[in-house]
């Protein structure tokens, strides 16, 4: 059993990872979703109010909540898989709640590209409304996702993929951490 996590700022290509790993016939577990989830139960709209509504329940149920609301969909997937990858980590609270239920079997990997190309990269996804349509900024989401400890998170990886060369590569070395485990990738 495994369960490996992804760490990084938004556009940076954990959804990329995730998507290598359903391909690899390895289930995913996305936080961001149990947000939208959250979102809808709330009436709000998950594109404009997913980080409202994210700081909500850190702030209503701790700094852990969304890890916690995570733990039993990622049990349910190891039940028929020998791993899942969690994708979406936002916080180092959240890393010590999948390092309690997980131990050793938990390794966590950080996504990382520079603001430009994930500037870029969100507009060409166009899945979140832009400042204009009464989104956030990428700053500012950068910012809260920082204030929820991200920084310290991504300082806790077992392995760093720098994500701004082609998108074939990336892929490459995301297979090898899902294969292999983050000890496979050289530093």
């Amino acid at each position: 059993m495994s369960v490996i996590g992804t760490v990084g700022l938004p556009g940076s290509g954990k959804g990329e990872a995730a998507e290598v790993a359903r391909e690899m016939g390895v289930p995913v577990v996305t936080m961001g979703d149990v947000i939208r989830r959250e979102c809808r139960d709330r009436g709000r709209d998950p594109a404009i109010h997913h980080g409202e509504v994210a700081q909500a329940l850190r702030e209503e149920n701790g700094p852990a909540a969304v890890a916690e609301r995570s733990l039993p969909l990622i049990r349910e997937e190891l039940a028929d898989a020998d791993a899942v990858l969690v994708d979406g980590i936002r916080s180092d609270v959240e890393v010590d709640a999948f390092e309690d239920a997980f131990g050793e079997e938990f390794s966590l990997v950080s996504v990382e590209a520079p603001f430009e190309v994930r500037e870029e990269r969100l507009a060409e996804r166009g899945r979140d409304k832009s400042e204009a349509e009464g989104g956030e900024s990428l700053a500012e989401r950068d910012e809260r996702e920082l204030g929820f400890g991200m920084g310290e998170a991504m300082e806790r990886a077992d392995v760093r993929i720098d994500n701004t060369g082609s998108l074939e590569s990336f892929r490459r070395t995301v297979r090898t951490v899902i294969e292999s485990g983050p000890e496979a990738v050289p530093q």
